[in-house]
């Protein structure tokens, strides 16, 4: 079980060394089959594409970009959600040796203007004018911006002031399409990339401070794209749900690039909120997401099942039982006793049908590998989930690394585990515990940031993660997280990120931020669901309406057994003590989390400086 896993590289695709390259090939090699399908607004129904119509699409989107007359390495700034014309820029500027810049379609004016002045745009495609009025709003100087491409289909003719000197051209997408159209002019005729070229720069979320530019070459993306395919094969019949934005490095190799090398179909889901429709409907195949997406079903499954003791039973044992199928078939050890009580005697195949069945049938019903990724997964949600059937398979990576170092395959599935690390790349530990890395993958530095770049490696050339881990007959196991350790006034170290994920497996706590750096205990900081707080006020007697109901005492003691219930597997010095309760969610738009949906610690802190104050003042 310890050797390496691998799966040799189709020859094909062996030799390509640009992302432009890949493109061609596919295009070339499967002009028929179904690329991408996207649902268009406008007339209310799905559009399918082919690698047939891309090729024609990316070409004409070239011929626009060729009137700019951009410098090679000049940078494209995007700010759409999924869609076919994210693909089609971000190809059509890569073919001339163009960088694209993702910017996250629901971060905040201020941090785009910013990444957008970093970076240097020379040209920003965005899907409201509006957003873009915001973004101008900020004073920020863009002398770099040449051109504002508007892309959405519902925006009348913009009118641009006389007085335009100095400001970028603001142009709608059909117009600016058109203009191409109509000129005909030659099809693109720069030199393409090289291998070592820019082809991305991906801004960091910036949880500390500002965004730092993440410089990935050609080489570096498409050497994990290869790397990722020697671990986990998709096929031509594979059908991609694509919800993570396009903006996420981990949505852009696994969502993006990689469907494109095998010839898979990537559906965009219409949103978030939609997205329990569209998995009932498009019946994904490969569902690549982060871990709050499974939470979220877990948590569903679990709101359900607490309204009876009978399938309470069914479920343990539906889980239990087929836990132990998986330990038998990847070679783990199963250490744990039996659960479910009665129904722990019923045969698997009943518990599969009855109790697995219907839950796996929420993604669709014929989904065959579920990767997870971006942030660590509570082990109680990808154990549950295992012991079902589904292959839920975890990786590590981070933007800096094109993003995947190690991933778990469907052979060999420890989900303690990351996995092993990737054909071709190399980790190791280093002082207090780091897990460090090297390879092809590895970024070429931060854009316009030397000093940031030299700390990011050791002095014998080796990235920094930041992640503590341990490394177990091969595989890597993370441990936690160096700049996020918080240190107790009685000197023990607790990951808070582990605690946090415990407490958001309980449906009352959809979101957790976890302090305690140097004070006597932990305590926490949750938003608790509305439907869960109203059905726990009630059974109180207290009034859910009533923002005073949430710190009563009868309240603090039911959410602190709640939170004990889920860190049972936690030391005793790493479990709340004591714990504020609000309603309001964290989120983008208040500046509580990252585009990327992590918490953004330093805000939070501030936010709540009165209640922490408080907490230990007690």
């Amino acid at each position: 079980m310890n050797e390496p896993l691998s799966t040799p590289l189709p020859s094909e695709l062996r030799d390509l060394s640009t992302l432009p390259q890949l493109f061609a090939y596919r295009c070339t090699s499967s002009p028929a089959r179904e690329a991408y399908r996207w649902f268009d607004a406008g007339s209310n129904a799905w559009q399918s594409f082919s690698w047939g119509d891309m090729q024609a699409k990316v070409a004409l989107w070239g011929q626009a970009l060729q009137g700019l007359q951009l410098v090679r390495g000049a940078r494209i700034a995007t700010l759409l959600t999924n869609s076919v014309h994210a693909i089609c820029i971000d190809q059509a500027g890569m073919a001339q040796a163009c960088a694209t810049v993702p910017l996250h379609a629901n971060d905040n004016p201020g941090n785009i203007a910013f990444i957008l002045a970093d970076a240097g745009a020379s040209l920003l495609l965005i899907n409201r004018l509006e957003t873009w009025q915001q973004i101008a709003a900020t004073g920020t100087p863009l002398p770099a911006l040449r051109c504002v491409v508007i892309d959405d289909p519902q925006q009348a003719a913009i009118s641009v002031p006389t007085d335009n000197e100095g400001l970028p051209r603001l142009v709608r997408l059909q117009d600016w399409l058109a203009e191409a159209q109509a000129s005909a002019a030659p099809a693109p005729s720069s030199q393409g990339p090289e291998a070592q070229d820019m082809a991305a720069i991906v801004y960091t979320s910036g949880t500390t401070g500002k965004p730092k530019g993440v410089m990935l070459s050609h080489q570096n993306v498409l050497s994990d794209v290869k790397a990722v395919l020697g671990r986990v094969v998709p096929t031509q019949d594979d059908v991609f749900l694509s919800f993570l934005p396009v903006s996420h490095t981990f949505e852009r190799s696994c969502g993006y690039y990689l469907p494109m090398a095998v010839a898979s179909t990537v559906v965009y889901a219409r949103s978030v909120a939609l997205l329990a429709e569209d998995m009932l409907s498009i019946r994904p195949t490969i569902l690549v997401s982060v871990p709050r997406i499974y939470e979220r079903i877990y948590a569903k499954v679990q709101e359900k099942l607490a309204k009876s003791a009978f399938k309470r039973a069914l479920f343990a044992a539906a889980v239990s039982k087929g836990w132990a199928r998986h330990c038998e078939a990847h070679g783990l050890v199963n250490t744990d006793a039996p659960q479910g009580g009665w129904a722990r005697w019923l045969p698997w195949s009943l518990l599969q049908k009855k109790v697995a069945q219907p839950i796996l049938d929420l993604f669709g019903g014929r989904l065959r590998i579920a990767v997870t990724g971006g942030a660590p997964i509570p082990s109680m949600v990808s154990h549950s989930f295992l012991g079902l059937g589904l292959n839920m398979l975890q990786g590590f990576g981070m933007t800096e690394t094109s993003p995947v170092l190690t991933a778990n395959s469907l052979e060999r599935n420890d989900p303690s585990t990351v996995g092993k690390p990737l054909d071709g790349m190399e980790v190791r530990i280093g002082e207090n515990k780091e897990l460090q890395a090297r390879g092809p993958n590895i970024m070429m530095g931060y854009w316009g940031r030397p000093e940031d770049t030299r700390l990011a490696f050791t002095d014998d050339g080796w990235l920094r993660t930041g992640d503590q881990a341990e490394l177990v007959n091969g595989e890597v196991r993370i441990v936690g997280r160096i700049k996020e350790i918080i240190v107790t006034a009685t000197g023990e170290k607790v990951p808070p990120s582990d605690i946090e994920q415990a407490l958001c497996a309980d449906p009352l706590f959809e979101q957790s931020f976890v302090v305690g750096e140097q004070q006597p205990f932990i305590a926490c900081i949750a938003v608790v669901n509305r439907e869960e707080w109203k059905q726990l006020a009630q059974g109180l007697g207290l009034d859910p309406d009533n923002a005073v109901s949430l710190q009563a005492s009868a309240v603090r003691k039911a959410a602190l057994a709640r939170i004990a219930a889920q860190c049972q597997g936690l030391a005793k010095y790493a479990v709340p003590r004591a714990v504020y309760l609000v309603t309001e969610p964290w989120n983008i738009d208040n500046g509580l989390m990252t585009p990327t949906l992590k918490l953004r610690r330093p805000q939070l802190m501030q936010k709540f400086a009165a209640e922490i104050a408080n907490i230990y003042a007690k």
